[in-house]
């Protein structure tokens, strides 16, 4: 059974959203990002977002999946006002971004219009000179080469980052989690969390919440005997290892041991494990319905206390707080 709509708000305010499709784009990023929107109109019972899709050209825009959109709108053509600009593309960018579409997107900037990349979306606006001061994330697998090729963007490893009147996700199902917090920033927690339980969404991820990247990928060209120890410290949450303990099964010294943490991951061995529980503590907390007297056992602690301080000093907010939030 469909809830029923949200009681009409007087002097709601209604937003145009446009999306970008460029050549290459996630099927899975356009549709989690649109549909969070058009969901939020139908429970509601208003037009809040108006969506429109582009191109460069009247021509239909072919999807990584092989499959064509055909876009509402040319971007010659005269659109009116835009709250945001999402645009869509793959990542890597596999091409030269035309002059005409820099000076497109560049006109938009100082005008009242958020922008916003889904995936490869966010190397256009970084291409385009549109990040720089800004926070911005996209896929993991970029996170290297991007950092290397835009020092003048902060990159985050989060799912997404909204900062200021820039959106940038890390693409595929991401999009969704940041258009709910769009949508619960707007108009509410509670329409925000409707539209999620439609698309049968646990819960909606936060924005600080940071991406899975594979371990390989986040050690990059790391010694084994480090891989070998962080894979360790996982497997390990509930009974922790001591950094000594680690340096005897990976046959090296402790201070070995704490030589490549300072070098690879800036931190001691100790630090890095504790961060480790703490994050599987949060997710626990925020995942779970399990006491938090519970959590903290399950994540190596041995009083709720020392987990509770332990996770105020990290989080800035106790086990408590961060279930309430």
């Amino acid at each position: 059974m469909q809830p029923r709509p949200l009681t009409a708000q007087p002097n709601v305010i209604r937003r145009r959203v446009a999306f970008l499709l460029l050549p290459g784009f996630s099927l899975l990023a356009h549709a989690s990002a649109i549909e969070p929107l058009q969901m939020a109109n139908q429970l509601s019972g208003e037009m809040l977002y108006h969506t429109a899709t582009l191109s460069m050209d009247s021509q239909p825009v072919r999807s990584g999946a092989q499959l064509s959109l055909l876009a509402q709108h040319a971007l010659s053509e005269s659109l009116g006002p835009i709250d945001l600009l999402l645009i869509c593309a793959p990542t890597p960018l596999p091409y030269t971004l035309p002059a005409k579409l820099n000076e497109w997107l560049r006109a938009h900037q100082g005008r009242g219009v958020s922008l916003g990349g889904l995936a490869g979306g966010t190397e256009v606006l970084a291409r385009c000179g549109l990040l720089d001061g800004y926070r911005a994330t996209l896929p993991w697998q970029r996170f290297e080469a991007f950092s290397q090729a835009y020092p003048q963007v902060t990159l985050s490893q989060q799912l997404f980052e909204i900062d200021r009147d820039r959106l940038t996700c890390a693409g595929g199902t991401a999009a969704m989690d940041m258009m709910h917090t769009l949508i619960g920033q707007h108009h509410g927690a509670r329409l925000a969390e409707q539209v999620s339980e439609q698309f049968v969404c646990d819960r909606i991820r936060l924005a600080d919440e940071r991406q899975h990247v594979p371990l390989r990928s986040r050690l990059g060209h790391a010694p084994q005997s480090l891989v070998d120890a962080v894979t360790l410290m996982e497997a390990n949450i509930e009974e922790p290892l001591s950094t000594l303990e680690l340096a005897e099964h990976l046959g090296i010294s402790r201070r070995q041991l704490e030589r490549l943490f300072k070098k690879y991951l800036q931190a001691v061995p100790s630090r890095y494990y504790l961060d480790l529980r703490l994050q599987e503590a949060r997710k626990q907390l925020r995942e779970t319905d399990r006491a938090i007297g519970d959590i903290a056992f399950a994540t190596g602690f041995s009083s709720g206390a020392h987990f509770s301080t332990a996770y105020r000093n990290h989080f800035g907010m106790t086990p408590r707080e961060e279930r309430l939030a």
